[in-house]
This record gives C-alpha cells, sequence and structure tokens, in this order.
C-alpha cells in the first residue's frame, strides 16, 4: 500500500506536517474525492476489513465505502503520514436513542488535544472537531457540540432552522479494526440495518453536497436542496457514473 497513491486518490497536494491543519485538509479533501457508499450491499460482494481488500478498494478502483471502510483505511493514511490515531467505537443514535457498540467507526487523532476526525458518517462534520465539551463548534453545514455522557461523549449537530439532535455515542477507548467486523457483517446482511434497505451515495462538493439514492439525486447548492427522479435502473447507473466515476454492473454478483 503506498500513501502517495492514496494523496492522489484523494487529489491532495497540500502539506503533510502531522498537525491540525493538515488533519483538516485530508479530510475534507477525502469527503470530496471518496463518496460514502454501501454499493457492494446490494451488489452482492462481500466487504472484508483487511487494510489490502480496502485499499484496493478505494484507491486502485476508486470507490467508496461506509465507515469501517473509510474511516479504516484513514486511519492507515494518518497514521503512515505520523499523526497519533486511534479507532473508536461510535452508537449511532435512532428512534431508539443509541445504537449498539461498534455501530459506527469513527477516529481520534492526538495532537496538542484531542480531535474528533470523520470521513465515514455520510453528512457530518467537515473538519474534525477539538474534544472541547459544550464547546459549540460552527462549519459550513452546520453547528456542532460534544457532551458529556457518563464516561461517554455524544456528538450533537444543529442545523440550520432545525433544533439541535444527538448523531453518535462514543468512548475514547482504543479499538482495532477487527473488533467492528461483527457488526460490519450485520449492516451488510441484516434487514433492519438501514444499508440494506436503499442504496446510497454521496459526497461532499465545493459549495455543498450530491447524493443519489434508489430513486432520487439530491443537489444542495450554497444552501439550497434540488431534488429530481430516479427513473429506473439505467438513469441511477448513469448518474452513478456522471457524479461519482463508478462503474455499476449490468447484473448484481451472487454471493457465495
Amino acid at each position: 500500500m503506498d500513501p502517495t497513491a492514496y494523496l492522489s486518490r484523494l487529489a491532495y497536494t497540500g502539506r503533510l506536517v502531522p498537525d491540525r491543519q493538515t488533519l483538516a485538509d485530508l479530510q475534507l479533501a477525502h469527503l470530496t474525492a471518496v463518496p460514502f457508499e454501501n454499493l457492494d450491499i446490494h451488489w452482492r460482494r462481500p466487504i472484508q476489513l483487511a487494510l489490502p481488500d480496502l485499499y484496493a478498494k478505494i484507491v486502485r478502483q476508486r470507490r467508496g465505502g461506509f465507515c469501517y471502510e473509510l474511516n479504516g483505511l484513514f486511519a492507515w493514511l494518518l497514521a503512515s503520514l505520523g499523526f497519533n490515531v486511534s479507532l473508536l467505537s461510535a452508537r449511532v443514535y435512532g428512534d431508539n436513542g443509541p445504537g449498539p457498540e461498534f455501530d459506527h467507526l469513527t477516529l481520534l487523532v492526538q495532537l496538542e488535544e484531542p480531535w474528533l476526525a470523520d470521513v465515514g458518517f455520510g453528512d457530518c462534520f467537515l473538519r474534525p472537531l477539538p474534544l472541547r465539551i459544550r464547546e459549540e463548534q460552527t462549519q459550513a453545514n452546520g453547528r456542532y457540540r460534544l457532551l458529556a455522557d457518563g464516561a461517554d461523549m455524544t456528538l450533537w449537530r444543529q442545523q440550520p432552522d432545525q433544533e439541535w439532535t444527538p448523531q453518535y455515542r462514543f468512548s475514547t477507548r482504543p479499538r482495532q479494526l477487527s473488533d467492528f467486523a461483527a457488526m460490519c457483517h450485520y449492516h451488510q446482511t441484516s434487514p433492519h440495518s438501514s444499508f440494506t434497505r436503499r442504496r446510497v451515495c454521496s459526497r461532499v462538493t465545493p459549495d455543498g453536497r450530491i447524493t443519489l439514492t434508489d430513486s432520487q439525486l439530491i443537489i444542495t447548492h450554497a444552501g439550497t436542496r434540488q431534488e429530481s427522479e430516479v427513473a429506473g435502473e439505467a438513469a441511477f447507473a448513469a448518474l452513478l457514473w456522471q457524479q461519482f466515476g463508478i462503474h455499476a454492473p449490468e447484473q448484481p454478483e451472487q454471493s457465495s
């Protein structure tokens, strides 16, 4: 695995000093270049949490992935550049509160103070957040804050004209990538997982976000949201290539 090829995948030509500015620039570059997507689940391609496999998919094949893939490989890149990075388990909030342990993989980067980094949660903070309890941090896509939750922390977000909502709850205990294997399998196979219910492919743009689902193309531009219908598989495949550079297979592969 070659960090230089990974940086090229991100179209990143900036500084490589392991500090907070480089971390912020790398996260934004990643969110812009590499989509959050769950396509392999619907194409019946098993996702394995081995770094060489993740590298082949994201860097060589120019694909995206979901949290275990994106943050798992991003952690490897950061470490190879000299950052002190740990994998953290997070529990994503739903209608019934936080989900199970290992529901989401996020990252802790230790600099002059600890920072939360994440390139695998879809529409979330664009630049890393310092772990400062109760401090409101404003970014282009909303305001964020971290609140103590017992021994854990909860990430909250407020979008324009909306109430504060919890995103995910996490502890700062370091984990291994293999610790997430069981939940990675669950999210690929369970009918209760949001990832098995519909396809999604989404990435940040210079002034917003573009998201493709089974039925809609959603483009947010300078705070304005535009939605258009996706009429069938041919239209989905065409938009997937035009907007994300990903080829859809003619037929889903059969699982073994």
